[in-house]
């Protein structure tokens, strides 16, 4: 089995894997486009999460999963990215995405969760100074809202990879006093 992380996958995957490799899915982009009253933020001061949303393509990072590990790692990303009596932000999909350190190799198919457009959470348009301003306030369960953009696109930089969408919204951060968490 594959996974496909484009966010705090990336960074903080938590299950068992065999090997990782930077990948690309076509038809996705990544973006803030969903609510978080819970992981990155409250319901009185929510925060956002990444999705991936319709359009474009989005680098990220695809996991090689052993046979005998699968339903254990599907039970996993299903508690964390579709905990039960929470609404369903995400669909769990299956995407052909292609292994960017194999030239040539065929796309993989990639178990990933899709931002759900029909979710009350989902954030259809959003002007970056507010979704800035969200995310400088927000904080959960997770930690803090700031701290998930500022580790996904430190991650990503590592990778050789720039989202001028996040770094245009880590731009619009206010600076933060104090230590920071995950």
């Amino acid at each position: 089995m594959w996974v496909f992380g484009y966010g705090s996958l990336i960074w903080r995957p938590g299950f068992a894997h065999a090997g990782s490799h930077p990948a690309l899915l076509g038809g996705y982009h990544r973006r803030f486009c969903l609510w978080s009253h819970r992981y990155r933020g409250t319901p009185e001061a929510p925060g956002l999460v990444l999705g991936l949303d319709r359009g474009g393509a989005c680098r990220g990072v695809v996991y090689r999963v052993p046979a005998a590990e699968a339903a254990a790692v599907l039970r996993y990303l299903d508690d964390r990215e579709l905990p039960d009596g929470a609404e369903v932000v995400y669909h769990r999909r299956v995407l052909r995405v292609r292994r960017l350190d194999a030239p040539g190799s065929p796309p993989v198919p990639a178990v990933t969760y899709v931002a759900n457009r029909a979710c009350r959470l989902y954030v259809r348009d959003l002007a970056e100074a507010a979704a800035a301003r969200a995310i400088a306030q927000g904080r959960g369960q997770m930690g803090a809202n700031r701290d998930y953009l500022l580790n996904t696109l430190q991650h990503l930089a590592e990778m050789g990879v720039q989202d001028r969408g996040l770094a245009r919204l880590a731009a619009l951060l206010p600076a933060e006093s104090g230590p920071q968490s995950e």
